[in-house]
């Protein structure tokens, strides 16, 4: 009798116990969902601002402000006597895990097109978030981005927080007065800033006198054209976006030698001859472009992800991350077709890629010596053209810096207290930092050691003889709402799954 009522103890207490564990909430179940008091236990932290990482922390979050940051003592952990904060209405377990702040995307492109096809905008958003994106600023946004960052912002659209930059110049604006009046347009219609592109001195000089008027900053696509980055540095642009205008400056006769065949306006020839650009740019004139821009405070945004195609073409369009990610009407903008920009790859040949692979050599030492100089580098990617899909682009943005030189500690700052610092908003974003607004990765590895652990891809390791699956973001926190990225991204391949069953269904 006495066994039996010992038995029937523990079942009651198993059931109990499986009782409570299936009442607590699964992270799918809080993912998307604002959350008041989120409490990050044991991580180990890199904080945006370049310092080498350590821990663990209790890092403690209220209505989207960061309020504590508590150093654990690893000893005083152990022997149950150290100093916790209370438990938080969600408490993420980050014991081996690293903490960073948000990425930040320089040049994003919130797009809910292709080539004339409609894509869900919910395809490019969530891809941004299952990233470790909690920040962007749209290059050349129209007034449907204008809306997107709204629904974001009032919680109606799953995404990052959005810095629309509207475009300049618009048709038929060839006075210093129409071009006055363009940003006063931008200004009214709710644009954070400018995105400049081909454009005359003149005109130039009207539009950014109006821009620091209108207190609007300007990232600049500096095409071939008039102007080039001597403009930049003395009209005061906040970035230069790629490269173009950079080399240009550096070169003696103040022009690429172009063949007389040349057509800009036929991709094919633009970006051949871009591959061979920095080759003709002076060192010594290059040297001083850069000195000026740095004295000007014009910060550099290289994208070097975004012509990575172009020096591995057969890289470019193997990418893994195609096979569940890589919605279909993407996939058709990318095959080469002279109608859809970026998609240039028509005969593209072993000498192209050559050219190329010298002008990513020439171009990263640019980068290099720039920040070396005092320079502020920014990170972002131009995704939706060349093969690049969104966040995807910017993780590969980081493996890139690394290439060009940079201590991984340094990439993690270009991507978050730089991002912030090139949009304005040093004072609140980019850092792990009391005060500020808690926008955080939690990834399951180190990226320091290995930026793919940041891919949702994940990475594989060698544990006891086998190959284990491992890395990724698992949370994703922005706005103070948390976002659990394995369920993101289950999100995100079913939306591409069921495009392309619509897709294969059509006759």
């Amino acid at each position: 009798m006495k066994a039996t009522r010992i038995v029937s103890s523990l079942l009651i207490v198993l059931v109990l116990s499986a009782s409570a564990l299936l009442a607590q909430p699964g992270p799918g179940s809080v993912s998307g969902k604002p959350v008041k008091r989120i409490v990050i236990r044991g991580a180990m932290m890199v904080d945006g601002s370049g310092k080498p990482a350590a821990g663990p922390f209790d890092i403690v979050t209220e209505n989207d402000v960061i309020k504590e940051i508590v150093s654990i003592d690893p000893v005083a952990l152990k022997e149950g006597r150290a100093r916790r904060p209370a438990k938080g209405d969600l408490d993420i377990d980050a014991t081996d895990k690293y903490v960073l702040p948000g990425l930040i995307n320089l040049h994003g492109h919130t797009q809910d097109e292709r080539g004339g096809k409609p894509m869900p905008v919910e395809y490019v958003t969530k891809m941004w978030l299952m990233c470790g994106i909690t920040t962007v600023r749209d290059a050349w946004a129209n007034p449907r981005v204008l809306e997107y960052r709204n629904k974001i912002n009032a919680g109606t659209l799953v995404g990052p927080r959005i810095f629309p930059y509207g475009g300049y110049p618009a048709p038929n604006q060839h006075t210093p007065e129409l071009a006055r009046q363009r940003v006063r347009d931008l200004k009214a219609a709710g644009y954070d800033g400018i995105k400049l592109y081909t454009i005359d001195r003149d005109l130039m000089a009207a539009m950014m006198d109006e821009a620091k008027k209108q207190g609007m900053r300007v990232m600049h696509h500096t095409g071939v054209e008039e102007t080039n980055a001597w403009d930049d540095a003395k009209f005061g642009t906040t970035s230069i976006e790629h490269w173009y205008g950079i080399p240009d400056a550096a070169i003696e006769s103040g022009r690429q030698n172009f063949p007389a065949t040349y057509n800009y306006n036929n991709e094919v020839d633009r970006f051949r001859y871009a591959g061979r650009l920095w080759r003709e740019a002076d060192p010594a004139r290059l040297d001083k472009v850069l000195d000026a821009m740095v004295a000007a405070g014009v910060a550099w945004d290289p994208t070097l992800v975004i012509y990575e195609a172009s020096r591995d073409l057969q890289r470019a369009q193997t990418n893994p991350a195609f096979a569940e990610y890589l919605h279909p009407v993407l996939e058709e903008y990318f095959k080469p077709n002279p109608a859809n920009h970026g998609s240039y790859f028509i005969g593209w040949s072993t000498t192209d890629e050559t050219f190329w692979k010298e002008n990513y050599r020439i171009w990263m030492k640019a980068v290099y010596d720039f920040e070396m100089k005092g320079g502020v580098i920014g990170t972002g990617e131009d995704a939706g053209f060349i093969y690049q899909m969104y966040g995807f682009g910017l993780l590969r943005e980081l493996e890139l810096h690394q290439e060009a030189g940079f201590q991984p500690l340094k990439v993690i700052q270009h991507a978050t207290s730089n991002g912030a610092k090139i949009l304005g908003k040093e004072d609140s974003l980019g850092r792990i930092r009391i005060g500020y607004k808690a926008d955080f990765i939690v990834v399951n590895g180190n990226p320091l050691e290995n930026f793919k652990v940041l891919s949702p891809l994940g990475i594989e390791e060698i544990k006891d003889g086998k190959a284990v699956k491992t890395g990724g973001i698992e949370w994703t926190i922005v706005g103070g709402v948390p976002f659990h990225v394995p369920t993101l991204a289950a999100e995100v391949r079913q939306l591409v799954k069921q495009a392309r069953q619509v897709r294969s269904d059509k006759p």
